[in-house]
């Protein structure tokens, strides 16, 4: 991929799934958000602790109860793409994100761009929160990029500035911001989509026969 900048700015936000303030999850989704700025998009970061959620209850009600939960639906709503940020908890994502993910649904997520990290405390990783996270994004029928990173044993690999010691992995992390930023804007290009439609109701090549 090249650095130019895209012609239509798309918006793009990552969403914290920690509660810990400047937690290791929380650097991590700034480092990503910073690779989607580097593709031209408006991004924003949405610290689910500044909520003040309630847990889904299945009644579809629970913006009556809880203005947050009206302003997190509004703001990723307004997004065309999405960077879900994860600690690896017992084998899987936190609970604090899958209420978070709960209280939504298909008018937030259906046919957006997804981009997915995950931080390990342990040398694992978070592989397994990750896969299970990707299956949500699937039954939210979204378009989950394929790459996404784990960082492991987050204790150890940022500074004190918060700023991550291996470049590599930095680099990894802003990528996944860079893809979501991309794709967004492919998938939401008019030019993109003019192209596509006169490519379907162009007439076949005879000479492919």
């Amino acid at each position: 991929m090249n650095d130019r900048k895209p012609r239509e700015t798309v918006h793009v936000v990552g969403i914290c799934g920690s509660l810990r303030p400047d937690g290791y999850t929380h650097r991590a989704v700034e480092i990503a958000l910073q690779g989607a700025r580097e593709r031209g998009a408006e991004t924003q970061l949405i610290d689910l602790k500044a909520y003040d959620l309630v847990f889904c209850d299945g009644s579809k009600t629970e913006h009556e109860r809880a203005p947050g939960v009206a302003q997190l639906r509004q703001e990723v709503h307004q997004a065309q793409g999405i960077i879900l940020g994860t600690p690896e908890y017992h084998g899987s994502y936190s609970g604090v994100l899958k209420n978070a993910l709960d209280l939504m649904g298909f008018d937030e997520f259906g046919g957006k761009i997804v981009g997915m990290i995950g931080v390990s405390g342990g040398a694992m990783g978070a592989a397994n929160a990750l896969n299970s996270l990707r299956l949500v994004g699937r039954s939210l029928h979204a378009w989950v990029i394929p790459l996404q990173v784990s960082v492991p044993q987050g204790w150890k690999q940022f500074d004190n500035q918060g700023q991550l010691k291996d470049a590599v992995l930095q680099d990894r992390l802003k990528e996944v911001g860079r893809q979501v930023a991309r794709f967004s804007y492919l998938h939401n290009s008019q030019h993109a989509q003019e192209f596509l439609n006169m490519w379907e109701e162009s007439p076949s090549n005879p000479g492919a026969d």
